[in-house]
């Protein structure tokens, strides 16, 4: 048996050379891999409001459609980038999709699969942002918004992301918080914590656990591979 585990492409546009790595690793899982989880922000932005389309998006969903044509699962946890992605696009897809955290028993091991965004505890503005962004009223009003207008508040939250970004890495020890939040997980039984959001690729395992952070597709490349209950850091193409 075969997992793979991504995180944070951030996908722009279709020729974009990360957005065509994907294209091309995603081709290569077809017939050969059980459970593909995408662990968030696959999509730099993309919100399921009816009132916007992501035209631009669609090489990744058809590729996405022709691997699941071949037998593999797909689950998808939403991030800070893409979320409310709705039902349509579960049933395009016959994609499993979790708007937050779960544990799920693959290959005989108990995960806990999270993107990650709301790991530091501490970061309340990101946490309040979180609940207004997804709140009824917020989604109810963007889609009474045309489509101009949320392209272009799109532009300012990505832009704004982009700094906060920059800043909260000189702010926050990313690796200290992510082994605190392994702990926490570690003490619930659960044996896996993979995790991504940080764009910080690094893999810790002790006797009964292990720590999985994917890093990205933007600079990093990289992914986790699970195979007969071992999982592995790796990068693309090796």
């Amino acid at each position: 048996m075969r997992n793979i585990f991504i995180a944070d492409a951030h996908l722009h546009q279709p020729e974009d050379s990360n957005y065509r790595l994907l294209l091309r690793f995603i081709e290569s899982l077809r017939g050969n891999t059980d459970t593909l989880c995408i662990l968030g922000d696959l999509f730099d932005f993309r919100i399921g409001l009816s009132s916007i389309s992501f035209p631009e998006h669609e090489p990744l969903l058809k590729a996405l459609e022709r691997l699941r044509a071949t037998g593999t699962r797909l689950i998808y946890l939403e991030g800070n980038h893409d979320f409310q992605l709705g039902v349509s696009l579960a049933m395009r897809l016959d994609a499993e999709i979790y708007a937050g955290p779960v544990t799920l028993n693959l290959q005989g091991k108990k995960m806990f699969l999270c993107h990650g965004d709301l790991v530091n505890s501490a970061d309340w503005r990101y946490r309040i942002l979180h609940r207004v962004l997804r709140s009824r009223v917020t989604l109810y009003a963007g889609n009474l918004l045309p489509q101009s207008v949320l392209l272009k508040l799109r532009k300012k939250l990505q832009l704004t992301s982009k700094g906060r970004y920059k800043n909260d890495r000189v702010r926050w020890d990313y690796r200290s918080i992510i082994r605190n939040y392994a702990e926490t997980v570690h003490k619930t039984g659960c044996e896996i914590l993979v995790l991504g959001h940080f764009h910080l690729p690094f893999a810790e395992k002790q006797s009964d656990f292990t720590l999985i952070s994917l890093g990205d597709w933007i600079s990093h490349f990289s992914f986790a591979e699970m195979v007969d209950g071992e999982i592995r850091l790796l990068t693309y193409p090796d």
